[in-house]
């Protein structure tokens, strides 16, 4: 077994104990408005924006829209941030979002419900075997998905998200630039069959995408025989392979109010359904099936890493000081040339 794979087995397992051992709180109605009602007044008397990931908790996403925030993929969380005029960013995510954003806005306070939500594509790509890996293959122009720590976004020449992977690969590849790809195996080789682009790939994968298996969409869509399937590129190829459409989270949701199907399979986590359903509310959406439910699944199309920003860790925020995000001043600058050459390419390509 790979060092890559060994950690991935050691991530699943920390993933399972954390599902074992850790449940979100449960509000009644009375406790979830004080908290809200909480939440709401110390934003506004901190000067702060709520940004929000789409595979947050439903009630942490609804805030956020509520408040003049947002709620979005990583690339347009990480706009959002940029360009708002609030002094403090509440990040409801995983920790890279937090560091992406303290890096592109260094002067403004970065806050989050839990410094210990991470990622397996984070986890499984240190940055000392990572920069080895760079090292033994100089002639590779370095990509790296956005879901990485800052030290390994400083190593890379460029820093993408799944909504702009295949236009990076195939810019480079126009230039004749052979790539070095990382962390996510399965992004990287749709990204690499669809565009024909040299990539030379890190041995990572998401806990989440990985568990959905071709074999229980095809039984899913025999009962529903007009449902299309939407996506996400983190997932295996022989899901990739049968999707009707292929994207990042924010490309899901438009394609779900584009296509007439009335029912849509979906190969991403669950926390997407809130959009989903708010924007498409004469729609069906059915999770495409996982390794197993139960004891059996390792994460039911659920990240227990955003399933920690619930709305009691969040009206802790302002008092936890512990909780602000810090990047090293020599490591955001070399983060920030990636990040900046994403956001201006994204900006000049759509």
């Amino acid at each position: 077994m790979s060092i890559a794979s060994e950690r991935l087995v050691e991530i699943r397992n920390q993933v399972q104990r954390h599902l074992d051992g850790n449940q979100s709180p449960k509000y009644n109605q009375i406790q979830k408005r004080s908290l809200v009602s909480r939440i709401k007044r110390q934003l506004k008397q901190e000067d702060a924006v709520l940004v929000a990931h789409y595979y947050t908790e439903p009630e942490i996403q609804a805030l956020a829209d509520e408040t003049g925030g947002c709620v979005a993929d990583s690339l347009e969380m990480a706009r959002f941030g940029k360009d708002h005029s609030a002094s403090t960013l509440v990040v409801a995510g995983v920790r890279f979002m937090g560091e992406t954003a303290k890096i592109l806005t260094p002067k403004k306070r970065v806050l989050m419900p839990t410094l210990e939500a991470t990622c397996s594509l984070d986890i499984g790509c240190p940055i000392d075997e990572f920069s080895q890996f760079c090292d033994s293959n100089p002639e590779r122009t370095v990509v790296v998905y956005a879901n990485t720590s800052a030290a390994v976004k400083a190593r890379a020449d460029w820093v993408v998200t799944s909504s702009i992977a295949l236009e990076v690969a195939h810019h480079l590849t126009d230039l004749d630039q052979p790539i070095l790809w990382a962390p996510d195996k399965h992004l990287g080789d749709y990204v690499r069959r669809e565009t024909g682009a040299d990539i030379l790939m890190w041995e990572g994968a998401c806990i989440v995408h990985e568990e959905f298996k071709a074999r229980g969409i095809h039984d899913l869509k025999h009962i529903y025989k007009d449902a299309a399937l939407l996506a996400h590129p983190e997932s295996p190829a022989s899901v990739v392979e049968v999707a009707d459409f292929i994207g990042s989270t924010s490309q899901i949701i438009q394609a779900a109010k584009d296509l007439p199907n009335q029912i849509f399979i979906i190969a991403t986590d669950q926390g997407i359904f809130y959009k989903l359903k708010e924007l498409c509310p004469e729609k069906e959406f059915l999770i495409a099936p996982t390794a197993g439910t139960g004891a059996t699944c390792r994460s039911c199309a659920n990240c227990p890493w955003m399933a920690m920003n619930e709305l009691q860790s969040l009206t802790d925020v302002f008092s936890e000081p512990v909780q602000e995000i810090v990047v090293d001043e020599g490591l955001a600058k070399k983060a920030m040339i990636p990040l900046e050459r994403m956001l201006n390419f994204s900006a000049k390509n759509h």
